[in-house]
């Protein structure tokens, strides 16, 4: 049996690279045979924000939980129901697992399959309550109902040319793009994108593609807000006491913009003097003030219903002073919840393979070893302005 290893969360602040078993056709929640899946070994898997929400301990993830929802992959054996998917294909593997049956997934809607977890809508790999999928930040991992799921690339030597590109494709690309999508951005539009972190600059990038005329990103991260500026954007620095409509006026001459884009989410701190305080709704009560009347906010940054690590308690059960009145008032769009990434990632591959974006450049892809990922962790939980890519196989290096 071939050997695998795999990066293990294992308490608040800590994860390790450990021996897990080769992946099996089998659900590991319910036992039951999985004959749609197909077996990958990994060539790219990158650490997320999200996964650092677990890893800071703001989540109930049980030690143990193998991490890793961002997955490219070559398929080395497939279970005897797929069709359609051959041993040999390289593929993306989108975040969320999804069935392909239900009602949503029929909709486009593959963030809330219905039928992939038994708690709630919507599954996800090596994540809290999203299913019990193991996650793929390891050499090997299982995907189900692949046919369905999994995106090929039509070329495999210029897919393995332009890996540090499609890797993106897994979430981070469609997700910035989606909260860019439905954040109504367009041709000449003026936009806000609250997060220089890799989900931040890869909506930049997307508001970019997109057609907008200024895209403006907020961070209170000096080399982050840097990175954003080299490929066009304009930056606002949040630990300044000006408050964000100020400073949008003293780059557009006006306060507000088109359309703004929350990528930052539940662990969000407050501006100028309250930067080091944690205040959970800070940045989407700020869109609501810095976007028209009429306008709309694109909300990929992550909220959860349980956060144990919030100081406070009604955040801790996702209970947030937004001012819905504000939003109201000014008739609002809010659009929220996981990506559905099946919904955009073929034109988005297609955009990488034909070069009119520069995704990987854009987030500052970083690429580093299965066995450095835990120095990874430590480096982007510090504010790197980088994007990590793990390597598992040795295939990106190769």
């Amino acid at each position: 049996m071939t050997s695998n290893r795999g990066v293990a969360y294992i308490k608040r602040g800590e994860v390790q690279v450990e021996s897990i078993d080769f992946p099996k056709f089998v659900d590991e929640t319910t036992g039951r045979a999985i004959e749609h899946g197909v077996i990958l070994k990994v060539i790219s898997t990158n650490i997320c924000g999200s996964d650092q929400h677990m890893v800071r301990g703001r989540t109930t993830a049980p030690s143990g939980l193998i991490l890793g929802h961002e997955i490219t992959g070559e398929v080395i054996e497939a279970g005897r129901d797929v069709l359609f998917i051959r041993v040999g294909d390289i593929v993306s593997v989108p975040f969320n697992v999804a069935c392909g049956r239900c009602r949503n997934c029929k909709e486009q809607q593959t963030g809330i399959c219905l039928n992939v977890n038994t708690s709630r809508p919507g599954g996800a790999y090596g994540y809290v309550d999203m299913g019990g999928w193991i996650g793929g930040q390891a050499q090997y991992v299982m995907v189900p109902y692949a046919d369905f799921n999994l995106l090929k690339f039509p070329d495999k030597d210029q897919a393995l040319a332009k890996i540090k590109d499609l890797t993106l494709l897994t979430d981070i690309f469609p997700t910035g793009y989606h909260g860019a999508v439905t954040a109504g951005v367009g041709t000449g539009s003026t936009v806000y994108v609250a997060g220089a972190g890799p989900v931040g600059l890869a909506c930049a990038a997307s508001c970019q593609l997109l057609g907008a005329a200024v895209v403006i990103v907020g961070d209170m991260n000096a080399a982050r807000l840097a990175h954003a500026r080299s490929f066009g954007c304009e930056t606002i620095d949040l630990t300044r006491d000006a408050t964000l409509a100020q400073q949008i006026d003293a780059i557009l001459g006006v306060p507000e913009v088109d359309s703004a884009v929350d990528c930052v989410g539940f662990e969000a701190h407050g501006q100028g003097k309250d930067a080091a305080r944690e205040q959970a709704a800070t940045v989407l009560n700020a869109l609501m003030e810095a976007t028209r009347a009429g306008g709309a906010l694109g909300i990929p940054g992550l909220y959860v219903t349980d956060d144990p690590g919030a100081s406070d308690p009604s955040a801790r059960v996702g209970t947030l002073g937004i001012r819905i009145g504000l939003g109201w008032a000014k008739s609002h769009s809010f659009f929220t919840g996981q990506t559905p990434v099946m919904k955009y990632n073929r034109r988005l591959m297609h955009a990488i393979l034909h070069d009119r974006i520069q995704i990987a450049k854009a987030v500052n892809v970083t690429v580093i070893t299965l066995d450095d990922a835990p120095a990874g962790y430590h480096d982007f939980d510090t504010g790197a302005a980088r994007k990590y890519v793990i390597d598992p196989n040795g295939m990106i290096a190769a």
